[in-house]
């Protein structure tokens, strides 16, 4: 190979990722600014979300507290009988009741469900300065999803998360995401469909969530109110003490 065709396929090489580059930064900013932009984004502090949680004929209530990079607390009732799951800063506990296979004690949460859960504390979300958080985005290409073309985004975080994400191509919206997660010390990929976005503060959130139910079948969950920087009393992501 001469000189000359070496250094052209070395500039094509580098043409490629520059503009891959710029595609996925375009991809991103575009679903940035659909969500609502980058300051209204940046300035959630506190996010309460109260769901309904529909599950083979039952509809369970869920209440999700989150204090921006602080904590995380999850309340779920079921006949009667509340588990709640938190993460507090680097630590993480939960409360399970006899029917779900707890002791009704504060237990310990394994290391690997705490790490992957510690991008929940971020409620802008991986792709909101990405970069700056260390994520790594690999645009896959074009994939329909419900028979409209999305943009897969593979996303992968400092902590080494693995999602997936798949981008309307005319709103930019999240319409599905595929997650790694650990579910009682199993690695499992779990796919949850995104819709019905409604604005709250000036944000875009999606109130219909749809994904296969860890008991079987598929679980819907749909968002009752969504409170944006309201106050939360940090004292709840604290572990209980006897």
């Amino acid at each position: 190979m001469s000189k000359f065709r070496m250094f052209a396929a070395a500039a094509a090489v580098v043409f490629t990722i520059n503009a891959q580059a710029q595609s996925i930064d375009e991809i991103v900013n575009k679903h940035i600014e659909a969500r609502g932009g980058a300051e209204k984004l940046k300035g959630i502090k506190t996010l309460v979300i109260e769901n309904s949680m529909t599950m083979q004929g039952m509809e369970i209530p869920m209440k999700q507290m989150i204090a921006t990079g602080r904590g995380l607390r999850m309340e779920i009732s079921v006949m009667g009988n509340e588990m709640i799951t938190a993460i507090d800063g680097t630590k993480g506990w939960a409360i399970r009741p006899a029917m779900m296979g707890g002791t009704g004690e504060p237990e310990d949460l394994p290391a690997d469900q705490i790490k992957s859960s510690t991008s929940q504390l971020d409620p802008a979300g991986p792709l909101f300065n990405y970069k700056e958080k260390g994520t790594k985005v690999e645009l896959v290409g074009k994939e329909p999803v419900d028979k409209k073309e999305n943009y897969h985004l593979k996303v992968t975080t400092k902590e080494g998360t693995l999602v997936d994400y798949f981008l309307d191509a005319n709103t930019f919206l999240l319409t599905k995401q595929v997650a790694s997660l650990n579910m009682q010390g199993q690695d499992v990929r779990q796919e949850m469909n995104f819709s019905d976005y409604k604005e709250v503060s000036g944000i875009k959130f999606p109130h219909t969530m749809e994904t296969a139910s860890p008991m079987g079948g598929d679980m819907t969950v749909t968002t009752n109110k969504i409170t944006v920087n309201g106050p939360i009393d940090e004292k709840i992501f604290v572990k209980p003490t006897k």
